[in-house]
Parts: C-alpha cells; structure tokens; sequence
C-alpha cells in the first residue's frame, strides 16, 4: 500500500502532493514502483495535529480518488470521518482505512456497513493531539489486542461483514517505541482475533531511532523497506512511502526464497 498525502502538514511528506495534480501524479508514480493499492489521505494524524474541516478533505482527496480510480488503481481513503469514506467509495474507493477505528465517528461502522469496501480497523486511544499522553500499558500486546478486538466487534455488531474487515495495530498511535516492537514480534497473537493484519510502520519515529538523531526522514526508508520483507508472510499490506524499496526488498527476498 503506497502512501499518498494530500496534505500541507504530514510529517513525512507535507506539501509535496497538496496539489492536485502533482498528488495524481505521485499516485500513478507509486503504482509504476510496483504498489498495490495507493492510500489517499487529506488530513494529518501526525503527533499534536489539528482536524481539517470536512469539506476540505473532500476538496483534497476526491478528485485524486475519482481519477486514481478511473485509471484501475485500487484506492483506499484514509480518513476518521464517516461522510469522507461515503464520498470516496462513491468516487471508486475501494478500502475505507480509518485510524480510529470506527471510535473518531459514531457514524463510521454503519456508514462502512452500507459500502461494499474492505474496512482497515487500527487500534487508536484518541486523536493526535492527546495520544502520546495515553501511551500506558500493562502488557502492549494483550491491551491492543483486547481494545482492537472490541472495536472489531463493534464494526461486526453494526453491520460490516468479518470478511471485509482488516486490522491494525497502530503503530505509533499512543505508542512509545519499546510498543510498536514488542506489538511487530507479536503480530501472531494480533491475528489470533481471526482478521488480516495491516502493518504502517513507515517512516515513523521509532524506525528513525535506529538510523540516530541526526538522520533525515528519508532515512526511515531503509528499515521501512527491511522491516517490510521480515513481515511480509505475517501480513495481508505493509503500508509505505518509498514503494520502490520496499518492492525492491520484497523481490529481493522472493528471488532467494525461490532460489531455494
């Protein structure tokens, strides 16, 4: 799954693909690198983020979806807000990837139970601007994996059918660095709630601690693309900036697999 910001203020990318047409281009680029799905998202979850009002994602992210879409691209709508996913299937989406996990809209799982789309459930403790704060644990994997299967069940209960739905632990949502290793050395216990896994480590903070303090963001993409081919048989999408590494890692550990 590439990763398409259409934002002024992601902390990766912000501002590169705010325009519309340099965010359709970036798309078709990261198809052309070998992604998947492209994953489109008009609002930043970064660390201490501010919301966007609604009619400004929509005027981000549905021109880029209905085109993406029209070409063949399989697109998913990364968005906490149930009309954003509405309009976005609408507009050919096919995935509905909400970070919260159907908690930020009371609207989100019956709204995804009305859509014929997958439904990518992360585990979330609250929006950007409190989340660090709420990174406390008795034990990480059996809270996320307690608090995840809930909000599954909620999106079951209201309708969404267990076959579309995909989890995700959250990586870096309300989580220290120690949290997103031990919950990666465990994502067997995470798909023991019976759901595909989706994995977002992508050039977050704790990836970035392995390269030292002075390394740029593009420096996460190296462990990204490493972390992305130990993963890859545990996984139903590793979600990524820089497709062409991790395409790269991934063909590189399918060429030795075959060898074999």
């Amino acid at each position: 799954m590439g990763v398409l910001n259409v934002t002024p203020d992601s902390f990766s990318d912000g501002g590169l693909y705010a325009e519309t047409g340099d965010a359709i281009a970036h798309g078709l680029a990261l198809v052309a690198a070998g992604a998947d799905i492209i994953d489109v998202g008009g609002e930043s979850t970064r660390p201490g983020a501010t919301r966007v009002a609604l009619d400004e994602e929509l005027r981000r992210i549905l021109p880029v979806v209905e085109t993406l879409a029209s070409a063949g691209v399989v697109v998913s709508v990364d968005t906490m807000n149930a009309s954003t996913a509405r309009a976005a299937v609408d507009a050919g989406a096919r995935i509905v990837n909400d970070v919260s996990g159907g908690l930020a809209d009371a609207a989100m799982n019956r709204t995804v139970a009305a859509l014929d789309a997958t439904f990518v459930i992360s585990h979330w403790r609250g929006h950007s601007i409190v989340m660090e704060d709420r990174a406390r644990y008795d034990d990480v994997v059996e809270d996320v994996i307690g608090e995840l299967g809930r909000q599954a069940a909620a999106a079951v209960a209201a309708g969404v059918a267990r076959e579309r739905i995909v989890v995700d632990p959250g990586l870096g949502f309300a989580k220290r660095g120690a949290h997103n290793w031990i919950l990666l050395a465990h994502l067997d216990s995470l798909a023991g709630l019976g759901f595909p896994v989706m994995v977002g480590a992508s050039r977050k903070r704790f990836l970035g601690e392995l390269a030292g303090p002075t390394a740029s963001i593009e420096d996460r993409d190296l462990p990204t693309a490493v972390l992305s081919a130990l993963l890859v048989d545990d996984v139903w999408a590793v979600r990524v900036h820089d497709v062409t590494a991790t395409r790269l890692a991934l063909d590189a550990r399918a060429a030795l697999r075959a060898a074999r």
